[in-house]
């Protein structure tokens, strides 16, 4: 590319032997993460008990609704929803490489630890078009495809790299490209089409 996009996305290489038990045993060992995700990531559970019906609703999730709102009728994206917005990309995305096997550091709610996910805060004044927030998610129809794809892909190569992992301590390193690469393409049109932060449109690439 030649300019950069306003979301980087750079994951440390684990250049050190994994631990194997942690790795076999991953779908048990991130569900406590997991939980504590979905209780900041949006969403509801309703269960009844004795003829008792409840509903639990989790706070948070991605704003999405409120900046288009705000950038089409003020032109204003509030810093506060976007560093809301950023810092749970951030969160989601380290539970997401620790499930793919990337690493075996748990999870931080905080701590960037070996991801590094960066957003150019936008100037919604000159760097985003008022309309824009209402055809994104059309003239992102062709990442859908390719990401779909991508995602097949990308649950393969981890189940590769799981095998991989518990013979030889190690992630491939083209295997770990691969993934990080998937990620970053994944990131990068969820600030296009989600989040809002940029009008540039994402690059077809891994890269």
């Amino acid at each position: 590319m030649d300019e950069k996009y306003p979301l980087t996305y750079e994951v440390d290489y684990p250049d050190r032997p994994l631990n194997r038990l942690t790795t076999f045993f991953r779908i048990f060992t991130i569900i406590p993460i997991a939980i504590v995700l979905s209780a900041v990531d949006g969403g509801s559970y309703t269960y009844t008990l004795n003829n008792t019906t409840t509903t639990l609703a989790f706070a948070g999730g991605l704003l999405v609704f409120a900046p288009l709102l705000m950038i089409l009728f003020r032109k204003k994206y509030p810093r506060w929803w976007f560093d809301w917005n950023r810092e749970l990309l951030r969160f989601s995305n380290r539970v997401g490489l620790y499930l793919a096997l990337v690493n075996d550091e748990y999870p931080s709610t905080d701590e960037q630890q070996y991801l590094r996910l960066d957003i150019d805060y936008p100037n919604a004044e000159t760097d985003l078009g008022r309309g824009m927030p209402l055809v994104k998610w059309l003239l992102a129809i062709p990442h859908y495809f390719v990401l779909f794809f991508l995602y097949i892909a990308a649950f393969f190569v981890v189940i590769f790299a799981w095998f991989a992992i518990l013979f030889t301590g190690r992630y491939p390193k083209s295997l770990f490209d691969f993934i990080v690469g998937v990620a970053r393409w994944h990131n990068r049109v969820v600030a296009y089409m989600f989040i809002l932060v940029t009008d540039k449109y994402p690059p077809f690439s891994l890269e």
